[in-house]
Formats: structure tokens, C-alpha cells, sequence
């Protein structure tokens, strides 16, 4: 993990925002930095070498499967932190 992922773990996991997340899970063909499993949840962490272009296609594959996908910069993650965000999105989904 790099250690803007290493960041997000720290606020989402040990069920933190009342949900388990796991790290590094395959849906598909692919490999999401966290997903709740349970919520239908992914969040990826973009650094500043992401092909955005193969990015939609990954974000479309996975909204396809019924996801929600949240992307965050590195940048997102150091200025504001993301739990914030995440729990707000949860409490609208229950």
C-alpha cells in the first residue's frame, strides 16, 4: 500500500464508520484499494500516475457489478482526510 492508502485504511478500518472495509479485493477482472462488501462500496486512491482514461473503463465495470465507486486524489487524502465522506455517504444509503 502506498501511504495515502495506508491514510484511508486508518479511517476505515476495525469497522470505524460502523461497516467492514477489506483492502486489495478483486471484483472482476480487477484489484479495488478498499471495498465494503456489504454496502457495495469501492474506494480507489489515485496517485498522480493514474491512466484516466482506463480509469472510466474500471469505474464502469464496476458500477456495472452494482458498486458505488468513490475515487480520491492524494492531494483529497492529505488536505481533508476522506472518513468524513465515506460515513456521510453510508448514513444517506441506511
Amino acid at each position: 500500500m502506498t501511504g495515502h492508502e495506508v491514510a484511508v485504511w486508518k479511517e476505515v478500518r476495525n469497522r470505524q464508520l460502523g461497516v467492514k472495509f477489506r483492502r486489495q479485493v478483486p471484483i472482476g477482472p480487477y484489484i479495488v484499494d478498499f471495498a465494503c462488501l456489504a454496502r457495495r462500496l469501492v474506494i480507489e486512491v489515485d496517485g498522480s500516475v493514474h491512466d484516466y482514461a482506463d480509469e472510466s473503463v474500471r469505474t464502469g465495470y464496476l458500477e456495472s457489478q452494482g458498486f458505488t465507486v468513490f475515487r480520491f486524489t492524494n492531494d483529497e487524502v492529505v488536505d481533508h482526510g476522506v472518513g468524513g465522506s465515506i460515513r456521510d455517504w453510508l448514513a444517506g444509503v441506511r
